[in-house]
């Protein structure tokens, strides 16, 4: 137990460590300033190892194939196209990045043949450069119309009436072009194919999530023992954000202290830390696209009686989650399960708090939250592939929260965890 808290406290020594550093007493002659300069530390990520040496993104072979998958769930479901803004769908299937502006830049992909792009006219060189799926990009110029340039590429590909599947992301000003430009095209969600292309991951695309939560766990370890009191959570993110960046990626970790943490998404108050205080830290990174989302609640310094007992209840309420989360068993069961351990200590009930106010988890893959909810009402069975997180908080408005999240997948086993959970309130890490 002594080393576990000692683990907590390391920031209160590294912080000794520089005062005593910065305090260190010079003879007056310049002597003093080469013993700072010589003294002056390292970064304090800079012995951390790049973690995405080797790492290999998504191969163009599995892009294709989510292409031809996505065809498939077009004519199953009736679709002659899907039509793809500049979001995480058209990376999923093209292996394409490309930042949103009030110019739509887009990707069409019909039910038969290969998908095509649309860009502003002088940005289609830097598209042209991107491409590893299919040739074909047709440009607008900056008076032209691009909904008539995308209802022109619908026709070339023998698309003039019938189903058109958009992107649920796609921002609404360019579907509503689209649809006043060609009012007898049907313009639905195209989640019958995008949501049931992406909610079961592939072998890897589990190894990328998987390299993702190592990364942030590491990071976790590393920027812990940098915590130092009069800290506030905007500092605490800032080390994780560091730490991430020492390890090779870019991540951080949104942190609530003391009474904060019992609003689940923070607020605007930021506390000083103080001996005691609750330190509630979530967020994560991302591996060629594939994000990690864990939190941990720690306590600096000694925890009390209360908050070791709310810990522990949280623990066995996500521990119920992950039982529950069965093959077959509808999502919803996560939420159930967890939600009725909050509930029996005398929480809730419900989303009332003191309790659980949200959802028990939410699905994870290439955007932190998506499809596979854990939440009431979800009757979807769980199947292989499905990835989610398990995070039934439990608020103590006025007092604190605890969270532990950590996602898992399901195998044809059962569940699996990608980061361990926490083992106890003064032990973040346990065997990870």
């Amino acid at each position: 137990m002594n080393n576990r808290r000692n683990f907590l406290k390391m920031s209160s020594m590294v912080g000794a460590a520089g005062l005593i550093s910065a305090c260190g007493q010079g003879g007056g002659d310049g002597s003093d300033a080469m013993a700072q300069s010589q003294a002056i530390p390292k970064g304090k990520f800079d012995d951390l190892p790049n973690m995405m040496d080797g790492i290999a993104p998504i191969s163009v072979a599995e892009h294709e194939a989510r292409i031809a998958k996505a065809q498939e769930l077009m004519a199953l479901n009736g679709f002659e196209a899907i039509y793809l803004e500049a979001t995480s769908n058209l990376w999923y299937y093209t292996g394409m990045r490309w930042g949103q502006s009030e110019r739509m830049a887009a990707a069409i992909i019909p039910r038969e043949g290969e998908v095509a792009y649309i860009a502003p006219m002088f940005e289609v060189p830097r598209l042209q450069e991107r491409i590893i799926v299919g040739d074909t990009v047709r440009g607008w110029e900056e008076h032209e119309s691009p909904y008539r340039l995308v209802v022109s590429m619908l026709k070339d590909l023998g698309i003039e009436s019938g189903k058109i599947g958009i992107g649920e992301m796609t921002r609404f000003f360019l579907m509503d072009g689209i649809r006043k430009e060609a009012p007898y095209l049907d313009l639905q969600s195209a989640d019958p194919v995008t949501a049931e292309c992406r909610i079961i991951k592939s072998k890897r695309e589990l190894e990328l999530l998987q390299h993702a939560n190592d990364i942030t766990i590491q990071a976790f370890k590393a920027m812990i023992p940098h915590i130092e009191l009069g800290m506030r959570g905007s500092d605490i993110r800032r080390l994780s954000q560091e730490a991430h960046a020492g390890l090779g990626v870019t991540g951080s970790l949104g942190t609530m202290i003391g009474v904060v943490s019992s609003s689940p998404h923070g607020s605007i108050v930021e506390p000083v830390l103080e001996e005691g205080m609750i330190i509630l830290m979530d967020g994560g990174c991302n591996v060629h696209n594939y994000a990690s989302d864990i939190t941990r609640t720690i306590v600096f310094g000694e925890h009390t009686a209360e908050q070791e007992e709310v810990w522990n209840l949280e623990k066995r309420a996500q521990a119920a989650g992950f039982e529950a989360a069965q093959l077959g068993a509808p999502m919803e069961n996560v939420d159930i399960a967890s939600r009725q351990v909050i509930t029996d200590a005398g929480y809730g009930p419900g989303y009332k708090t003191p309790g659980l106010p949200h959802r028990t988890g939410h699905g994870i893959g290439l955007d932190m939250h998506e499809w596979g909810n854990a939440v009431y009402g979800n009757k979807r069975p769980l199947e292989p592939g499905m990835c989610f997180s398990i995070e039934p908080t439990i608020a103590i408005p006025g007092k604190f929260g605890i969270r532990l999240e950590d996602c898992c997948y399901m195998t044809e086993q059962g569940p699996n965890w990608f980061s361990n959970p926490s083992v106890a309130i003064d032990d973040p890490f346990g065997n990870n």
